[in-house]
């Protein structure tokens, strides 16, 4: 689907800027580029639904109750988008910055979400969009 590779080419894109403004010492801007690279993975598995949200919130939720719950991706991915948008927050909003440990974590956890979702999205027989037994 055009709209999913689209939306994984712009998480790609995301990821190299948070690695990037890493590099340069901008650990809270990386962070939040980190977190809208996994934002971006989430919608494109939802997109495949045929789902779409306006909210971050409602991505997350969504994304918990379609992939993580239903084990079609390890839980572990749903609490690394919930984590990220903490982390989006503390980088937009709060007063100190993120610390590059933070931000590192990130990134790895980005880079570990873009790497499931490009497998899944290459056979759509075997990937996150077809439906698992229940």
């Amino acid at each position: 689907m055009p709209e999913q590779r689209a939306l994984v080419e712009k998480a790609n894109e995301s990821l190299d800027a948070a690695r990037l403004l890493q590099r340069y010492g901008q650990s809270s801007f990386a962070a939040a580029r980190a977190y809208y690279t996994m934002f971006y993975l989430a919608e494109a598995l939802l997109l495949g639904e045929g789902l779409a949200f306006s909210k971050h919130t409602a991505v997350q939720a969504a994304f918990g109750e379609r992939f993580a719950k239903t084990g079609r991706v390890p839980v572990e991915f749903h609490r690394y988008l919930i984590r990220g948008l903490e982390v989006r927050h503390l980088a937009d909003y709060a007063t100190s910055p993120v610390s590059k440990e933070e931000a590192d974590e990130q990134i790895a956890r980005a880079e570990r979400f873009l790497a499931v979702v490009r497998e899944a999205l290459q056979d759509p027989r075997e990937g996150l969009n077809s439906q698992s037994p229940e």
